[in-house]
């Protein structure tokens, strides 16, 4: 395809945007296609190690119509600095920076809010060892085969590029596999599975008794009575039956650059406020609608009850959660004013995931120590009403007659199965009758479901796990 045949794509695809949604929505594709480029290429070049040029492919790959607009975006990786630039034709320019032990922001040219990093207070961890230094090689042939299908590429795309595989059972691997140039501790972006980390630490403060899952949500500026958002409480952000008319998160397409939580996200410095003063869709509590904007508003409330400062909130995280756990590779990001970004930009391990879902296959206790509130796991996994989905508070699931639930157990998941759910491929799946947490991560088109494998995944294991207990009870 030549370039000018391109160009007339390009500029027909953002029109026919402009003509469907309104010409200021269109105008704001640019600037959320670069900040979302810019600011994954910084967090997965800086943070996680990994090759920009394989990375933009394997993105652009995964995302169908993005193709359109990466062609024509300039990049630039500075690596003395340690930031990325973006733009589209010279529009739309995206600026992200990193900054030791807090990952990359974007920069949006107004400064970013200077952020202390905790203390390193030296906590032992509470779980124990979950496995040795080494990959831990599949205990068992079928195991084996398990990964070698979960790797495998298909014979004609979607393409799987699976990243990493952990798959522990009774608190210890017993299979694990990474692609080239990743290993044990390196970091990667779970995206979405991040508010399943929120949720959590959501149910660490309402256990020490510093939120409330009903009742207003403490935010300064629904406190009047007469604001319809007054109404709002926690489990309503948790569950994303808020009604906040920010549009919807489910989808990550060129087409989801139109959705005004996009531009909350690459656009503004502060994008809790650009949230908590975005209207009201629909009366809080009466309607699903999943978006990234219920979590931030979360990772606000976080930061306000572990003490107002950035720094607070990170250290409430450490000390409260990632130190019990073991996650020693992890890396929580921030927005300009220094907010969490507690909807989609947490990188840990793949190991350090398989920790997370431990804490929740224990009940969300570790080591003799109660973390999350006691029934806490249960609610964390109860169905979300007139969710289709199939998503509770925080964690999707396969409870409730939705058609994701339905569809999920009719491709061979178990009932109680109820996981973290990423973009593009991202999973921490939690089964507690197999006493079993799977984590996935790859970069895999979130359309056709069975594009990244997931569901073979699933089957293979459960049923290499229940062959080696029968074997062992048998023997």
């Amino acid at each position: 395809m030549t370039r000018r045949r391109k160009i007339v794509l390009l500029t027909t695809a953002i029109a026919c945007a402009g003509l469907a949604l309104g010409a200021a929505r269109a105008r704001n594709v640019p600037k959320v296609a670069t900040g979302f480029i810019a600011d994954t290429l910084c967090s997965e070049t800086f943070v996680s190690g990994l090759d920009p040029q394989r990375n933009l492919a394997e993105i652009t790959d995964a995302m169908p119509g993005t193709g359109l607009l990466t062609w024509a975006m300039n990049l630039q990786i500075d690596r003395a600095r340690k930031d990325v630039t973006v733009s589209l034709f010279g529009i739309g320019r995206s600026h992200a920076v990193y900054r030791e032990g807090l990952g990359c922001t974007l920069e949006h040219g107004r400064g970013i809010t200077d952020v202390a990093l905790p203390p390193d207070a030296k906590q032992p961890a509470l779980l124990p060892d979950i496995a040795g230094p080494g990959v831990a090689p599949p205990q068992s042939g079928d195991l084996a085969a398990a990964l070698d299908r979960a790797f495998a590429e298909p014979a004609q795309p979607p393409h799987r590029r699976t990243r990493a595989i952990v798959v522990m059972r009774a608190g210890r691997i017993i299979a694990e596999r990474y692609a080239d140039g990743i290993g044990p501790e390196t970091q990667l972006l779970g995206f979405s599975m991040t508010k399943s980390v929120i949720s959590a630490l959501t149910g660490i403060l309402v256990r020490q008794g510093k939120l409330k899952l009903d009742g207003p949500a403490p935010i300064a500026v629904w406190q009047n009575p007469d604001d319809p958002h007054h109404a709002i409480t926690v489990d309503q952000l948790l569950r994303h039956t808020a009604g906040i008319a920010l549009g919807s998160s489910l989808e990550a397409s060129l087409g989801s650059a139109l959705e005004p939580v996009n531009v909350m996200k690459y656009a503004e410095d502060d994008m809790t406020s650009f949230a908590e003063r975005a209207p009201l869709a629909t009366a809080p509590g009466t309607t699903w609608n999943y978006h990234d904007g219920n979590f931030l508003i979360l990772a606000h409330l976080i930061r306000n009850a572990a003490g107002g400062k950035p720094v607070d909130a990170l250290a409430f995280a450490r000390r409260e959660l990632f130190a019990p756990l073991g996650m020693n590779n992890v890396t929580l990001q921030l927005d300009s004013a220094g907010t969490i970004e507690g909807s989609s930009n947490m990188l840990a391990s793949a190991r350090d995931w398989a920790r997370f879902g431990q804490l929740y296959l224990n009940d969300g206790v570790v080591g003799g120590r109660r973390i999350l509130p006691e029934g806490w796991v249960n609610y964390s996994a109860s169905a979300t009403p007139h969710a289709w989905v199939g998503i509770g508070a925080g964690f999707w699931t396969n409870q409730g007659d939705g058609f994701g639930a339905r569809f999920r157990i009719e491709h061979g998941w178990p009932r109680d199965a109820f996981f973290a759910k990423g973009t593009i491929g991202q999973y921490t799946i939690v089964i507690p009758s197999e006493r079993l947490v799977i984590v996935r991560l790859g970069r895999s088109p979130n359309r056709p479901p069975q594009a990244d494998g997931v569901f073979d995944l699933v089957r293979d294991v459960v049923a290499a796990t229940r062959e080696k207990g029968k074997l062992a009870g048998a023997n």
